[in-house]
């Protein structure tokens, strides 16, 4: 087992990409702090194909070292080679990203990105700047609405969509108990993270509000984030499709 420790992290993502695990080497551990309240960020993207990795998020008990002591906060085991992803809100410490390899959906060596970040809760400037493929609704072709929750434990969701010629969208986000954000971004350098000029539009209203993006129609490739502001809660997010004369 490979431990890699990366430091403080704050608002800049740290990125290591073209990391490997194998039969005899199957797990590599990330070691970082941070040092205050943040939503932590993790994805564990570009898995190879017919493979798959899993994600597990520790806090340490003390002693800086990663043990069987160390608590298990968050994990993501998606199936086959999805990309794993952790958003959790938690307090200034040390934390353990662990990847491991899954024996029984992987032939042999593994090949990964990983990526970390920590963002300020309850600002607008919180929003996770990692867009892991965590929904995947394709070429949108007609409404599409979409349930989930964010909160503490689970403070962005991130879905991935495209649009054709000749297609565009409006972006709902209703039926909040407490204050989410939504925003768009177009990864242009296709690098899972975003950078300056990426993000296309945001919505950020107060309270239970419903939020809006409108008039969405160039084509292209799309991530939208669901962010938490303060609170937990339930959503409802409509993709609403329409056609236009030009893209």
């Amino acid at each position: 087992m490979a431990t890699f420790n990366l430091g403080t992290v704050g608002t800049n993502p740290v990125v290591r990409n073209n990391f490997t695990l194998n039969t005899s080497d199957p797990t590599d551990v990330f070691q970082f702090r941070i040092d205050g309240t943040k939503n932590i960020n993790l994805a564990v993207t570009d898995i190879s194909t017919g493979d798959d990795a899993e994600l597990f998020l520790f806090r340490d008990n003390g002693n800086g070292i990663f043990d069987s002591n160390d608590q298990l906060v968050n994990f993501s085991t998606r199936s086959s080679n999805k990309d794993e992803s952790i958003n959790e809100r938690e307090n200034a410490g040390t934390y353990f990203a662990q990847v491991r390899r899954f024996a029984p959906g992987s032939s042999g060596t593994v090949s990964y990105d990983f990526a970390v970040s920590a963002t300020t809760p309850n600002s607008t400037s919180g929003f996770s700047n990692l867009l892991p493929k965590e929904f995947e609704l394709g070429n949108l072709s007609a409404d599409v609405t979409r349930s989930g929750s964010v909160g503490d434990f689970d403070t962005t969701d991130t879905y991935q969509f495209s649009l054709g010629l000749f297609e565009g969208v409006n972006i709902t986000l209703n039926r909040l108990l407490a204050d989410a954000d939504i925003r768009l971004i177009q990864d242009f350098n296709n690098n899972r993270i975003v950078d300056a000029g990426e993000e296309i539009a945001r919505s950020t209203r107060g309270g239970t509000a419903s939020d809006v993006i409108s008039n969405i129609n160039q084509s292209g490739d799309y991530f939208l984030q669901v962010q938490q502001f303060s609170g937990n809660t339930g959503y409802s997010l409509t993709f609403d499709h329409f056609t236009t004369p030009f893209a």
